[in-house]
């Protein structure tokens, strides 16, 4: 990081899982993804931790606790932690999206 700045385009994608990918910048507790899911993505467990995110592109939908949520190019969105807002991303036929995630690890 030089400056300041954080170069994703010199930062290598990661493979987690079919239909998701990202880049993360890590300082400390605290990091920054840019992650990429593609049509199909359904995450196989719900997810209770905290997320704060800014959708550079596309469209899809969060479940939360059976309750979905559409969130499009310029939203942003604020998931606080723990299991009232426990939460799984899913997109559907033609949904592709990437999101900045502004996240706090735990640990």
């Amino acid at each position: 990081m030089k400056n300041h700045l954080i170069e994703f385009n010199k930062i290598e994608w990661i493979n987690a899982d079919v239909g998701i990918r990202y880049k993360a910048f890590t300082n400390g507790n605290q990091r920054i993804r840019m992650a990429k899911f593609s049509e199909g993505f359904v995450e196989a467990d719900w997810c209770s931790n905290g997320h704060i995110g800014y959708v550079l592109d596309g469209k899809f939908s969060i479940d939360f606790n059976g309750k979905a949520e559409y969130f499009k190019k310029g939203d942003t969105i604020y998931i606080p932690s723990g299991e009232a807002d426990k939460h799984k991303a899913i997109l559907g036929k033609g949904e592709k999206v990437t999101i900045l995630l502004f996240e706090i690890l735990e640990g």
